[in-house]
């Protein structure tokens, strides 16, 4: 295997990257290598429906399947290998389909559009050199490996937030396209400079627009965000705890967990539900739980109830809590349980079994849902304390600290900035 897609990846003195038999993410040899291979495939689902779309001809299921194909090969998203080899083979199929659909004009597309894809486990491994991120470095130079990369990684973070757009029944035909390009321009192994920077700069166009899709569901779905107090201390209860990003999942749980006496909790990147009209309304969402995502083996492990991961930043569940975490969407482990299609039973019957918080604890809380909405509500008052100096300086952050012990650029240094400071975060 060879990774080099985050944060988390492999550092040393001579290279960059894991290339071990496990990647510093928990994933496995084999499953990373089933990663390229799918993302190879995909490649070949691009060339065709591309063609096919140009005949006015697009099979949107594969747009579909692309999105979340490419999704499930993110950082910490999902590490089941089985998964990967049932996504290969149904990814063949889907190519076969869209091809016919290219008609004549199909016969030009090569490569990963006319890759014959092996039904053994073994034979899929034997060919993952072809699907490797380094494929032809040594022919063409790091920098243009790295070019393709740099388009290759942006298309996944694309896909994955038209990916929540779609689950929030947004959709648009000018996004599909455009990762349709972006695919298949990568399948045809670009090595000019100036090619590779401009396709990176139309993916960034494309990435606004979806962006504009995600924000129209959030809010057409769940309303404005408002500044919003979300508790962050337990009620007694039953309780469920949901992380990574995806809104529809939470609000699916909620319908279906009221009046169930099963108090809910967010955590991680689900923080800002608290600020959604349409959310904060059910009265057991009740605080949000724990900290940064990489904390989260120790706080699953002190959690009294069952854990559902909708989207991404699962680590190795540990044996604590290895019985009660469940997998939705694209997230997936080894032999952990995953639901679909939004059924709840399970989860709902893991959380009546598990003890819950025993009391309430301290009256804790932070102020969130300061959205641009909720800023330009107040722009006047901005302007003002800007030219009378109160305020001086504003910042954006636009990351979040390392995983490793003392990565903690941002909040050092949100931190260390002066108090006529307004610190704006993505």
């Amino acid at each position: 295997m060879f990774c080099y897609q985050c944060e988390q990846t492999a550092r040393t003195e001579t290279s960059v990257g894991c290339s071990t038999d496990k990647g510093n993410c928990g994933k496995d040899a084999q499953t990373s290598d089933l990663q390229d291979l799918l993302i190879y495939t995909v490649k070949g689902i691009a060339q065709y429906n591309q063609i096919a779309r140009e005949n006015g001809a697009a099979d949107k299921e594969a747009s579909d399947f692309i999105l979340y194909a490419m999704f499930t090969t993110l950082t910490n998203v999902n590490f089941n290998a089985a998964r990967f080899t049932t996504m290969l083979q149904e990814a063949a199929v889907i190519r076969d389909r869209v091809k016919a659909l290219a008609g004549d004009k199909g016969a030009a597309a090569s490569g990963p559009a006319t890759w014959v894809i092996p039904t053994e486990v073994s034979e899929l491994l034997a060919s993952a050199e072809i699907a490797s991120v380094r494929a032809g470095q040594a022919e063409v130079g790091e920098d243009i490996v790295g070019l393709r990369a740099l388009i290759l990684y942006g298309a996944k973070g694309v896909c994955a937030y038209a990916y929540h757009a779609l689950m929030l029944d947004q959709q648009d035909e000018d996004v599909y396209a455009g990762i349709e390009k972006t695919l298949s321009f990568l399948a045809n192994e670009p090595t000019d400079v100036d090619a590779l920077v401009g396709q990176a700069l139309e993916l960034g166009n494309v990435n606004l627009r979806v962006m504009e899709m995600l924000d129209a569901g959030n809010t057409g779905k769940f309303g404005t965000p408002e500044p919003s107090q979300a508790r962050t201390t337990p009620k007694a209860g039953k309780a469920i705890l949901v992380s990574g990003h995806d809104l529809a999942d939470l609000a699916a749980l909620l319908k279906s967990t009221e009046g169930t006496g099963i108090n809910i909790y967010t955590h991680g990147e689900m923080l800002p539900a608290h600020s959604y009209p349409e959310l904060k309304k059910y009265d057991h969402l009740v605080a949000n739980y724990g900290g940064a995502w990489q904390d989260q083996q120790t706080e699953f492990a002190n959690f009294p109830g069952p854990i559902l991961m909708t989207s991404n930043c699962i680590i190795e569940p540990g044996p604590s809590y290895r019985q009660r975490i469940f997998t939705a969407g694209p997230v997936g482990w080894p032999g952990i349980r995953h639901i679909e299609n939004h059924d709840y039973t399970t989860l709902i019957q893991a959380a009546k079994g598990t003890p819950g918080f025993k009391e309430d604890g301290e009256d804790k809380s932070i102020t969130i849902g300061f959205g641009r909405d909720a800023v330009l509500n107040v722009a006047g008052t901005v302007v003002d304390a800007v030219k009378s100096g109160a305020i001086k300086h504003f910042f954006l952050v636009g990351g979040c600290d390392g995983a490793d012990t003392g990565r903690n650029y941002y909040s050092d240094f949100v931190e260390q900035t002066p108090d006529d400071t307004i610190i704006m975060v993505s």
